[in-house]
């Protein structure tokens, strides 16, 4: 999963097909056309040359199973490769470091892999470097934020610890599910059926490690100095920038054009657009909300602007140390004391969707209105049923960062609940997006706090059980639901999309019973870029394409 700041058509075997139909709006000149999938600033492309692009400050090291956030996601996105590739187009998969994934009912996996590829320490990758990975990162004592990814794999639940301290040792640290056949070939056996066990292969969390890492884990380099198998490898990391290059012995069909990438560390999104404008920022994916208004952002980035439908979804998560807020009926008051409609509007120009549901609607098995009435804006309803659930007692708070440009949309919805309900509202800005994840992490908070997600990979699934299946990685709510969850597993086991769809759909309607977030809007990602470079575009999950961008 991936917390976002605010801010896949290869047909495998046996795996059921996903789409997404994610699109890119471009600024209007002769080089590229208004709509589409092409490159935005499309022209031929030159190799060589450095460039900058906004970044911000990861949460946790730089290590692809503890990193489920953009800010150290869009890093290990360029450092790493995968078994799967999602197509930065479309966001299908397509087959990467494995040769060939089948199987014949979807619990037995046998995984061949392309010769050819490296990490950036000139290692090889082996069948061992996926299989001795991914135990590491089940690992309960190593405490992986990403462990629970490994979750549906055979032998699991052996590697974790009986209790939250870890006192006692797990009973093995080996999943049985996992076995190397050779050097290129290794098996995967899951305790359930899984039917898109394929598409998920593509997420950070599954890359293999190198021999280095797993002979020395516990070393503090690879903390900001990961080493990946990606077209990319990390040559400096600092508090102000974190340095990319290309990575000489990249075996994979994804290489890039440019030699070096330099992610600019901003704690805010004013700095970074007027840094564009002016040329010496070559990419942002963050426009601040007061650019949006009137389209003042595509005035001052002339022809140098695109906007990318992502499978990225906003919601506000209720702390878990609010006692007030484990009140279903002033949840639902509250969600629905919430005016999208205008808020997208004038807040965000249009570059927002409002949420009727839990699931991006890019993705397929999507479903319309699943939230029903408590995503519909109507401040009579919400004021009855505000005030025979009791009111809210004290303050509420809504806590955002400060580096993502959150405070008009959380203020508007602070503002529209001390209107309507009568209650009293504030933000609690923290500086940055570590600090406020930190603060999640932790369950320190009370009120609410913004939660963001952009989709690991291209399927309802992805939308559903990383952030409300019980236990889940980034289930910052703590919530839990025997029904969820028996709907989940009896969606993993289906056998055509259509059956499993409707039962993740079905999934997502107890969230509508329960409320356990409040889902806020779907977004489209606005983007601009410099007068140096060419090519540019954002991924279906709203990240950089860094192997297609070239300098002119």
């Amino acid at each position: 999963m991936r917390r976002i700041t605010p801010l896949v058509a290869l047909s495998l075997s046996g795996v059921l097909l996903l789409s997404a139909c994610g699109q890119d709006v471009a600024a209007d000149n002769p080089s590229t056309g208004s709509t589409g999938n092409s490159s935005t600033s499309s022209e031929p492309a030159k190799d060589g040359g450095s460039i900058t692009v906004r970044g911000c400050t990861p949460q946790n090291p730089l290590i692809p199973a503890n990193t489920n956030e953009t800010c150290g996601g869009n890093v290990l996105d360029a450092v790493t490769a995968k078994l799967v590739h999602y197509n930065s187009d479309t966001a299908a998969p397509e087959l990467d470091i494995a040769k060939s994934i089948e199987t014949t009912d979807n619990q037995n996996f046998t995984i061949k892999l392309n010769p050819g590829y490296k990490f950036s320490d000139g290692t090889e990758v082996k069948a061992g470097n996926f299989v001795d990975a991914w135990n590491w990162d089940a690992y309960g004592p190593n405490a992986q934020q990403n462990a629970y990814f490994f979750e549906p794999i055979a032998g699991y639940t052996d590697l974790q610890c009986a209790d939250e301290e870890c006192k006692s040792k797990p009973k093995t640290d080996k999943m049985s599910g996992l076995k190397v056949v050779d050097d290129t070939t290794f098996t995967i056996k899951t305790t359930e059926k899984v039917s898109n066990l394929k598409v998920r292969l593509g997420y950070t969390a599954f890359s293999p490690l190198p021999d280095a890492f797993l002979k020395d884990p516990t070393n503090a380099k690879w903390k900001k100095m990961p080493i990946g198998a990606g077209p990319f490898a990390v040559t400096g990391n600092t508090a102000t920038a974190i340095t990319l290059e290309k990575n000489k012995y990249y075996g994979g069909k994804n290489k890039p054009h440019v030699d070096k990438v330099t992610f600019k560390i901003y704690n805010d999104a004013a700095p970074a657009f007027n840094d564009t404008v002016a040329n010496n920022l070559d990419i942002t994916d963050l426009i601040p909300t007061d650019q949006l208004t009137n389209d003042q952002w595509k005035q001052s980035l002339s022809n140098r602007w695109g906007i990318r439908e992502s499978g990225i979804t906003q919601t506000i998560t209720p702390g878990t140390k609010d006692t007030q807020l484990k009140n279903l009926d002033l949840r639902k008051a509250l969600s629905m004391d919430i005016d999208r409609a205008t808020i997208t509007k004038q807040i965000f120009a249009g570059s927002r969707t409002p949420s009727d549901g839990w699931v991006s609607p890019v993705v397929d098995g999507y479903k319309k209105n699943q939230c029903g009435q408590w995503c519909s804006y109507d401040k009579s309803k919400a004021k009855a049923l505000y005030d025979k659930a009791g009111g809210y007692k004290g303050t509420l708070t809504i806590a955002v960062n400060g580096d993502g440009d959150h405070k008009g949309w959380s203020q508007a919805v602070c503002n529209g609940w001390k209107k309507d309900l009568g209650l009293k509202c504030q933000l609690k800005v923290t500086p940055d997006f570590k600090t406020l994840r930190d603060q999640v992490t932790k369950r320190e908070l009370s009120g609410f706090f913004r939660t963001g997600w952009q989709m690991d990979y291209p399927s309802i699934e992805n939308f559903l059980t990383p952030l409300y299946a019980t236990g889940a990685s980034s289930n910052d709510g703590d919530y839990s639901s025997k029904d969820f969850d028996a709907k989940l597993k009896s969606a993993a086991a289906a056998t055509s999309e259509d059956e499993a769809n409707k039962e993740y759909q079905a999934a997502e309607k107890v969230l509508a019973t329960d409320l356990p977030v409040i889902p806020l809007w779907a977004a489209s990602t606005p983007f601009g870029w410099s007068d140096k470079v060419a090519n540019v575009k954002l991924t279906p999950f709203g990240a950089y394409d860094l192997t297609s961008v070239s300098v002119k």
